[in-house]
């Protein structure tokens, strides 16, 4: 080896040739954002006072605690389960990691619906995991009898069975929520682990949580990052079989959940009154801005998520977008995904910021 190869890679990495820039959303300066469904309202003052006494308690020369014990207790109360059904990560997205490194990975597949959240099939693919891929309806809602192809295209892909099959509702980008006889036959049909995805749910009418005793093949997976505003916080949790957080707990690295960062989890649960009032603001936003899009003469998906889909009708989407951000407001450009040319998704916001999106809307579209 020459002096000039030292310190070089053995291998191209993965995503070597086509360029990668990672999953994001374009971020440009804008008064108004409303691009990334987060919440537009910090978390109450109390929790951020009660966070700032804490920390001096928390021996910061000490690894955590590897399994989160007492956070994992107070989330199994919450939701009425056992503490070894609870596992916790920085954000889902970590969760989602912990799940293709402990059941996907060469020689395995998973299963997605498309248009989806596009980091259940990329961080399959960052675990060497194959991905099949199913379609929605033009309802953007899972067919049964596509679910059955979906699962026949996996088991003749080379790959074998799907070891996964991701379902996010509300789905994201679409913000609706797949029906329970949906869930109820994917539980029944799926050869491994069917993956709800419930990031936006407090959001919406329901949830497949209460299914999760009978069925020892369900994941649920919860963020704090919306509706406990939070994101900065990067926590999120799967709810599931025992055997199946033992394995996840296997699959993830040694204390990945810091301590202030347990400590933070506990106490935002002491709040459970006033994410349920910030949940109906935006819900009522929610209405707000889907009867803005109406007046406006645009079709939109009717979410039960703190994000609306929409159609841009006969007007460039792009141009719409960039319009929209020439007047300081900044929404998600969906028109270059498979799928969905001629959509936007707006994340719902203050009632000022709904208003500002809605009055630049009128003025580019108008």
């Amino acid at each position: 080896m020459s002096p000039a190869d030292v310190g070089r890679p053995r291998r191209e990495p993965r995503f070597a040739g086509a360029p990668w820039t990672g999953y994001h959303s374009p971020q440009v300066e804008a008064a108004v954002r409303l691009n990334t469904n987060e919440a537009p309202e910090p978390p109450p003052p109390e929790f951020v006072a009660a966070l700032a006494a804490a920390i001096p308690g928390i021996d910061l020369n000490r690894y955590p605690d590897r399994r989160a014990r007492r956070l994992r207790a107070a989330l199994a109360g919450q939701h009425h389960v056992g503490a070894d059904q609870i596992f916790c990560a920085n954000g889902s997205n970590e969760v989602i990691q912990s799940l293709l490194v402990a059941y996907g990975g060469p020689g395995r597949c998973c299963v997605v619906f498309e248009p989806t959240y596009a980091l259940h099939s990329h961080i399959a693919r960052l675990t060497a995991t194959a991905v099949v891929e199913g379609e929605r309806n033009q309802g953007y809602l899972i067919d049964p009898a596509e679910f059955d192809r979906a699962l026949a295209r996996a088991a003749t892909s080379g790959e074998g069975e799907p070891a996964v099959v991701f379902l996010c509702s509300p789905n994201n980008p679409t913000g609706l929520v797949e029906p329970d006889a949906t869930v109820e036959a994917a539980l029944a049909r799926a050869p491994g682990l069917v993956v709800v995805d419930e990031a936006y749910v407090q959001f919406a009418p329901r949830s497949v949580l209460d299914l999760v005793g009978s069925h020892p093949n369900l994941v649920v997976l919860r963020t704090f990052s919306k509706t406990w505003s939070l994101a900065a916080l990067r926590l999120g949790y799967a709810i599931g079989a025992p055997e199946v957080v033992e394995a996840l707990f296997q699959a993830a690295l040694p204390y990945h959940v810091d301590a202030v960062k347990q400590e933070a989890g506990i106490l935002a649960l002491g709040f459970t009154e006033q994410m349920d009032a910030r949940v109906a603001r935006l819900v009522a936003g929610r209405a707000r801005v889907l009867a803005g899009l109406a007046v406006l003469g645009l079709e939109a998906v009717p979410s039960e998520s703190n994000f609306v889909l929409f159609s841009t009708g006969d007007h460039d989407a792009h141009a719409v977008w960039e319009g929209l951000v020439a007047r300081s407001v900044l929404v998600r450009d969906l028109s270059g995904w498979p799928r969905l040319a001629g959509h936007l998704r707006v994340t719902i916001g203050t009632p000022e910021e709904n208003d500002a999106f809605l009055a630049a809307l009128a003025e580019v579209v108008g």
